[in-house]
């Protein structure tokens, strides 16, 4: 992997963490338009600078994070599901990563649902943080869950979820932000871990290119959030439902016709 290859992948990450459009989806499509093997390495790299772009959650919210004990329960009630899934299903997951047909399906499947989600989930009872119940807060976790599969997205599953739990469209954005926090900490420890384990040590210049994706990702995620909230607050999901339904289309039509997505 070339500095100029981390660099747009991790612009790729930074702007589609929290927009519900599948970060990891985009990424996979990403390297292999770029016809970027997909050796060990350029895998850990699409986990760890996810961890980039949720710091910068921590700084754009830094007070949230240090306001309650209970804030923190919530966190980790809602962790919970996906932990567990994310054990069980691990060899699957890494599977899934490999499969493109998956995420253009998983494109569309999840572009209809935003599509219709404003009209499906227009009741807005909770409005604030401190009303979000444990058992709310598990629901969420649990939506969370749909998003171990390539192309679903992790903010759009959550997101989602929150409206379908009576949350207004900007704290069900929020509290998405906020789980993605100890969800891709974990998920970039698990990553490391398992690099380890196969024997796999990192170069000095794979170091550097991990540091760079971050830095990178972390810039274009502070962009990435405002932007969501703003969409959100004025346009509702729909025009990412849009996004999503022709992106799939396309994929699914390029695929059919036999065209390598690397020569797009």
């Amino acid at each position: 992997m070339t500095y100029l290859e981390a660099l747009i992948i991790a612009i790729i990450e930074g702007l589609t963490e929290f927009l519900p459009i599948s970060s990891t989806g985009h990424m996979m499509l990403g390297t292999a338009v770029l016809g970027i093997e997909p050796t060990p390495f350029v895998k850990l790299f699409t986990i760890v600078i996810q961890l980039g772009a949720i710091l910068s959650v921590i700084v754009l919210y830094f007070k949230r994070f240090f306001k309650s004990v209970n804030f923190y329960l919530k966190l980790i009630v809602a962790f919970i599901p996906a932990a567990i899934a994310g054990i069980l299903l691990g060899d699957y997951i890494d599977t899934a990563l490999e499969n493109l047909w998956g995420v253009a399906i998983a494109l569309l499947i999840g572009g209809i649902m935003l599509l219709f989600a404003d009209q499906w989930f227009n009741k807005e009872e909770v409005h604030k943080e401190e009303d979000i119940s444990l058992l709310t807060a598990f629901k969420i976790g649990v939506c969370q869950c749909f998003a171990l599969f390539p192309g679903v997205s992790r903010s759009g599953a959550t997101i989602i979820g929150g409206k379908a739990f009576k949350l207004n469209k900007q704290l069900a954005a929020e509290f998405s932000f906020f789980l993605a926090v100890p969800t891709m900490f974990a998920a970039t420890a698990k990553k490391m871990l398992d690099f380890y384990k196969d024997g796999v040590t990192l170069s000095g210049e794979e170091i550097k290119l991990l540091a760079f994706g971050n830095v990178v990702a972390f810039v274009v995620a502070l962009i990435g959030i405002k932007f969501l909230i703003g969409v959100l607050n004025r346009y509702g999901f729909k025009w990412f439902g849009v996004y999503r339904i022709l992106l799939g289309i396309i994929l699914i039509i390029l695929f059919k016709m036999g065209i390598s997505i690397a020569i797009i």
